[in-house]
């Protein structure tokens, strides 16, 4: 006589089908000591609401030939989750994140905003997820929902990809040191600043400004070097090369 699903939330309210024989008439089950509301009862199966429980308990059925073998439900505690590997992304989505807790080993789906993604399980405490496209730029939170039921708590943040479009000053000394204020979009959530590819020293203003400060070249050559700026969601190159300049000589 099998029993699906076969585990459940603590809290009760999972929906259980009992299929089996002589089951018409079904008078009552029992989780445990527990009696379950029977919604529907065929002689081939029962459909009931699990009451609430804790750990492993014996489903019985009682009809008027009797009481059945017991069968086994598992009672699960509602998940827990602790943190994210990455708290955003692209706008578009398609990246893996991790996401950490207690009692994930049944999670079955997680909810970004209204988008919905299934969770790849690795343990009880670790399931990774793809993250789904988003429907705007900003703050959305983040459920997951397994056989112990729903969590929620934590937010992810999508981000459109940053553009670039001036700088000023536009020149400076190849020794570096330049304070370079750039202009944009979407650069609130900027990760680095490299002009030609080397790091520089960075401040974000707002979402359409960021500070820089050049760093010096690689060689101490004056020459163009391209300013580009990254977010988790891609990296922009200024339209025109900032142009590291050299020193006078008498």
């Amino acid at each position: 006589m099998p029993i699906s699903p076969s585990q459940g939330s603590s809290g009760g309210g999972t929906t259980v089908t009992i299929t089996g024989n002589n089951l018409a008439g079904a008078s009552a089950v029992k989780f445990g000591s527990k009696n379950a509301t029977i919604t529907a009862n065929t002689p081939t199966s029962v459909t009931v609401i699990s009451p609430s429980g804790t750990g492993a308990v014996p489903v019985t059925v009682t009809t008027p030939g009797g009481t059945s073998n017991p069968l086994t439900f598992f009672y699960v505690g509602a998940p827990f989750k602790s943190g994210l590997s990455a708290t955003s992304g692209p706008l578009a989505g398609g990246n893996t994140i991790t996401i950490t807790g207690t009692g994930l080993s049944t999670a079955n789906t997680v909810h970004f905003g209204a988008n919905t993604a299934t969770p790849t399980v690795v343990s009880d405490s670790t399931i990774t997820v793809p993250v789904p496209a988003g429907a705007a730029a900003g703050s959305v939170g983040v459920t997951v929902t397994t056989a112990g039921g729903t969590n929620n708590g934590l937010s992810y943040t999508y981000v459109d990809a940053p553009t670039v479009t001036s700088f000023a000053p536009t020149s400076g000394p190849a020794s570096g040191g330049t304070a370079v204020t750039i202009t944009g979009t979407n650069l609130d959530t900027t990760q680095s600043v490299t002009f030609g590819g080397i790091a520089a020293p960075f401040s974000v203003i707002n979402a359409t400004t960021v500070s820089a400060v050049s760093p010096p070249t690689a060689d101490g050559a004056p020459g163009p070097a391209t300013i580009t700026v990254t977010n988790p969601a891609g990296s922009a190159d200024a339209p025109t090369p900032f142009q590291y300049l050299a020193s006078p000589g008498i």
